[in-house]
């Protein structure tokens, strides 16, 4: 190093310390009245930021979604739709301008018309039959009815191939926008059901034993979603004891037209008997009469009337050491015009040692859709049970030891020979 650097470098230090320091004087914040003017833009673009809002119908990312649906709408068709109408121009779903397309619709629209004129013809029959006098008919007024019933099946059979291939229906039942009144929109949402949600709720069926525990045979006819306030319960799964203290929530889904009057009925099957070393039944919720429809779908059991009322909702428990409970929902189909006396059924049906089948037996109602949730001893179980007023929360279940039979052996061979504790450390 020369001798003028040496001589520079304490001159270039406070050089440098002179600039920070005038650098840190800059910085620090003079005493006003008025505020900067980066604070100023910083708190009026804060003022303007909102929330983005999503269109239902062009939303294509997961995460976007997941926003909308916090918000309580939920997007409208398959992703896959929502990218192409994004994409797209806003042109109507019959006006696209293809020509393959306009063709077939004007052929789809020719077999429509088709079907239309076989349905005056069929509508005009089942009106001269049913002014037909009976005792012209060989048969008599039964022969007649059973060739009604045939004839107006037929009938729906008809109005539903009348509609089934116009893209215009499917495109309204893939967005959520069916009518339910319609023969077509409930063919589609039961053809729906039947191809997953249906054979997982037959798959519960069997995997659970729910026949032949609960009944001897059932075969799900109706769409049955259970839900305990904001949570939706897949079939089988498990409820935490807090979360199922409320009453549930139903919603039915109905496929056939018209209303008619079901009941309500949540039992536990698996209900310890320790004196007979088995188990029982317990009834959680009984209510009948309540009127039920494709379009009338949501059944919230707290909301039943005193004269539906016949056993408020219990909550589900199951006591510790015990197996898990199996809580089955059953909605049972009332016949036309039959109306259960719920204040006999009061005095005669208890909790304890409630029968599914003998209550379907002797009330002549036909199951014709279920759920199923399952309950076990876990940390809110105690309270629950408190607040419930049912005793047994400080009981606990034990498997029994049970003692063999057959007397113990004498060692041999290998073992008698390393039985001393000079081997201990071999022994398993």
């Amino acid at each position: 190093m020369s001798g003028c650097q040496k001589a520079a470098r304490p001159l270039a230090q406070c050089l440098r310390s002179s600039q920070a320091l005038c650098q840190s004087a800059r910085a620090i914040r003079l005493f006003t009245r008025s505020s900067r003017l980066s604070e100023e833009a910083v708190t009026e673009t804060a003022s303007f930021t909102t929330t983005p809002i999503y269109d239902p119908e062009a939303v294509t990312s997961s995460k976007e979604e997941k926003k909308l649906m916090k918000t309580g709408v939920f997007p409208i068709g398959s992703r896959r739709r929502r990218a192409a109408i994004k994409t797209s121009e806003n042109i109507l779903f019959e006006q696209l301008p293809y020509q393959c397309f306009q063709e077939a619709r004007k052929v789809l629209q020719a077999d429509r018309e088709e079907k239309l004129q076989l349905i005056a013809k069929e509508r005009l029959r089942i009106s001269n039959l049913i002014a037909t006098d009976p005792k012209s008919i060989n048969g008599g007024r039964k022969f007649k009815q059973v060739r009604l019933d045939s004839m107006r099946r037929h009938l729906e059979y008809l109005k539903i191939q009348a509609d089934i291939n116009d893209p215009l229906i499917k495109k309204r039942f893939e967005d959520g926008q069916g009518d339910m009144t319609k023969p077509i929109y409930r063919y589609l949402a039961d053809r729906k059901w039947r191809d997953y949600q249906r054979k997982i709720i037959v798959q519960r069926i069997e995997q659970l034993a729910v026949v032949p525990d609960v009944l001897p045979f059932f075969e799900p006819t109706a769409e049955v979603r259970l839900a305990f306030r904001q949570k939706n319960v897949q079939p089988g799964e498990f409820v935490d004891s807090r979360i199922s203290e409320v009453s549930a929530r139903l919603k039915v889904q109905v496929f056939d037209k018209g209303e008619r009057l079901v009941t309500v009925a949540v039992v536990d099957s698996d209900v310890p008997i320790v004196d007979k070393d088995w188990f029982a039944s317990r009834c959680h919720y009984l209510a009948a009469n309540i009127p039920l429809s494709p379009t009338e779908t949501s059944l919230p059991l707290s909301k039943a009337t005193e004269g539906q009322l016949i056993h408020p909702w219990l909550p589900a428990f199951a006591q510790k050491g015990s197996p898990y409970h199996r809580y089955t929902v059953f909605v049972l189909q009332q016949k036309p015009g039959q109306i259960l006396d719920t204040a006999t059924l009061k005095e005669k049906i208890k909790r304890d040692g409630f029968s599914m089948r003998r209550f379907v037996d002797r009330n002549n109602v036909t199951p014709i859709g279920m759920s199923i949730f399952r309950s076990i001893w876990d940390e809110g179980t105690a309270g629950v049970m408190q607040r419930a007023g049912i005793e047994g929360a400080d009981i606990e279940f034990k498997r029994k030891k049970v003692v063999a039979l057959k007397p113990k052996q004498k060692a041999r061979g290998w073992e008698a020979r390393h039985a001393s504790d000079k081997y201990k450390s071999l022994r398993r």
